[in-house]
């Protein structure tokens, strides 16, 4: 098993530990792209990007996914140039991020009242 590199942070000095976000459930990124394998390439990417930073705050996050959106309490990510809608609780002090659900973009616009 290989080490993984990232550009994640420790703050000792702070008393204070940054770690990369974790993305909980890869299982349903996985699940998804046997649906819409289509999806497979974008999700992994938006994971990969997702998991390889910390983020403070939604302003942080939107500064690296500029289409990401808050509604309620929860994150709206587009992924694979807006064909996918990704929603995801995101709970920044402890750098964890839930995906609650995926849906490509016409299944969200349904699903709208």
């Amino acid at each position: 098993m290989g080490l993984r590199v990232s550009a994640c942070l420790i703050s000792i000095s702070q008393i204070e530990t940054l770690s990369c976000v974790r993305v909980i459930s890869n299982q349903r990124l996985v699940e998804f792209a046997a649906l819409h394998p289509d999806a497979g390439v974008p999700l992994h990417m938006w994971r990969k990007t997702i998991e390889a930073d910390t983020f403070a705050n939604f302003a942080a996050l939107k500064q690296s996914f500029n289409a990401t959106d808050k509604v309620g309490d929860f994150y709206m990510f587009d992924v694979g140039g807006n064909k996918f809608r990704l929603i995801a609780a995101v709970h920044f002090n402890v750098q964890m991020l839930y995906v609650r659900h995926i849906f490509t973009h016409e299944e969200y616009d349904k699903s709208k009242p």
